[in-house]
């Protein structure tokens, strides 16, 4: 039996790789997606030495364009995206005052309306196999907002409605949706250690009952 491929967007040394690990463990190909191709050489060859199947490629979050690119560069070399996991944010502060409206769509594009287009990337193809899942990155700031995280906490509620929207549109077609909604600072050797996160990701896909895991 062929393996499932695992797609995760926002690559990187915390949440994203863990959750590509884990999924690589439990007999995934993995392909990682994120800005910087020597990181991600250096991610590959991580995952790799552990005898997980992985590949790179390079795309930013901040450019639907570079998603699209690299979506069809996967679906010509690697075929189907089984999972999506996005998990891309800008993590700036700043209180509303400080803020003008261009602030604020640069930062949504990459925390939400890019999300939705790495989405659309895969469902065609999920919908066709009538199986598939779509993991997003949450927070708890979509419930609790924070004045001094303006633009995370508006990105998060918003990414949390397109979970719980997208989750309600796809299951009749056999697509899964879910977030994980984190409640704290990703670090490790803590409650909130990337690898202890990427189990709720795992959770999410293995059990699919419920559309949102709050780890806080």
């Amino acid at each position: 039996m062929s393996k499932k491929l695992i797609v995760v967007v926002g690559a990187g040394l915390g949440i994203g790789n863990h959750v590509a690990k884990k999924f690589g463990v439990n007999n995934f190909r993995v392909v990682l997606v994120s800005r910087n191709q020597e990181s991600l050489n250096q991610y590959v060859e991580e995952l790799s030495s552990e005898g997980i199947e992985s590949y790179a490629v390079v795309a930013d979050a901040a450019s639907p364009l570079s998603l699209t690119e690299a979506f069809n560069q996967i679906k010509k070399n690697y075929g189907t995206t089984d999972v999506l996991v996005y998990n891309p944010a800008v993590l700036k502060d700043g209180k509303p005052t400080s803020l003008t409206s261009e602030i604020l769509m640069s930062h949504y594009q990459v925390d939400v309306a890019s999300a939705l287009h790495c989405a659309l990337q895969v469902i065609p193809d999920q919908v066709k196999q009538k199986a598939g899942t779509i993991l997003f990155t949450g927070g708890t700031l979509a419930m609790y907002p924070s004045a001094d995280w303006t633009t995370l906490s508006i990105g998060k509620a918003a990414l949390r409605n397109l979970a719980f929207t997208l989750a309600e549109e796809l299951k009749s077609k056999g697509i899964f949706v879910g977030t994980v909604s984190i409640g704290g600072s990703v670090a490790p050797d803590t409650h909130f250690a990337p690898d202890l996160i990427a189990e709720k990701f795992w959770e999410l896909y293995e059990k699919r009952e419920k559309n949102e895991i709050v780890y806080s």
